[in-house]
């Protein structure tokens, strides 16, 4: 039985989508907190930032399209208990495909072999952590086996592609945060939010993925 699904473009369409001039700030910024904490574009910041690579991973799951997010435990160095890609920081000698490659398999379990990278999104400077994240897009052929890091991942979300595409799945809301109120844009899934730094590097995958026929 054929379980590969229907809206599944091949990893020519992605990379293709991804080679192409990609949507960029003008897309992140749809899902940016107002006010920013910060302005900067990655540009300006990335020669004295701190660099770290992030997987967005798809793969056929039910039928259908799916994208693994992780929820962050409460004792993390940055972004306490909010979801995120697998990722993290460069390590000495790695490029940004190695350390989102590497860190999938530490905080998930998925093996660099099993992915097909398709490319990459506009990176996206985050003033709090002073991180330039550099977003890598894979295919996996099959939905992986995840074995999530006790250490790293507090929860393991599978979200299908099609909730992240559908307008009612975008919400926002004031929230009161440490630097005071805030409108925060942000994908529900359930009971969480995803937002932040996740929700402005989704928006620019969700932009493309239309363009590669999702």
């Amino acid at each position: 039985m054929d379980m590969t699904p229907s809206r599944w473009p091949s990893l020519t369409d992605l990379r293709a989508a991804l080679a192409g001039p990609r949507p960029g700030l003008a897309a992140q910024l749809e899902m940016a907190p107002r006010p920013r904490a910060g302005d900067k574009t990655w540009e300006e910041a990335e020669g004295d930032s701190l660099k770290a690579g992030v997987l967005i991973l798809l793969y056929p799951k039910g039928g259908e399209a799916h994208i693994v997010f992780i929820r962050r435990p409460d004792t993390a160095p940055h972004h306490k208990d909010q979801i995120a890609f697998p990722g993290g920081q460069l390590e000495a000698g790695e490029d940004f495909f190695q350390a989102a490659l590497r860190e999938a398999h530490e905080e998930v379990g998925v093996p660099p072999a099993a992915v097909a990278v398709a490319g990459r999104l506009t990176p996206l400077y985050v003033p709090p952590s002073n991180f330039c994240i550099y977003p890598v897009v894979g295919l996996a052929a099959a939905a992986p086996a995840f074995v999530p890091s006790e250490a790293e991942v507090a929860e393991l979300l599978e979200v299908p592609l099609t909730h992240l595409l559908d307008p009612a799945t975008g919400r926002e809301e004031t929230w009161h945060l440490e630097r005071g109120a805030v409108r925060v844009p942000f994908y529900a899934f359930g009971r969480h939010a995803i937002w932040g730094a996740t929700a402005m590097i989704l928006a620019e995958f969700l932009a493309v993925a239309r363009q590669a026929g999702f």
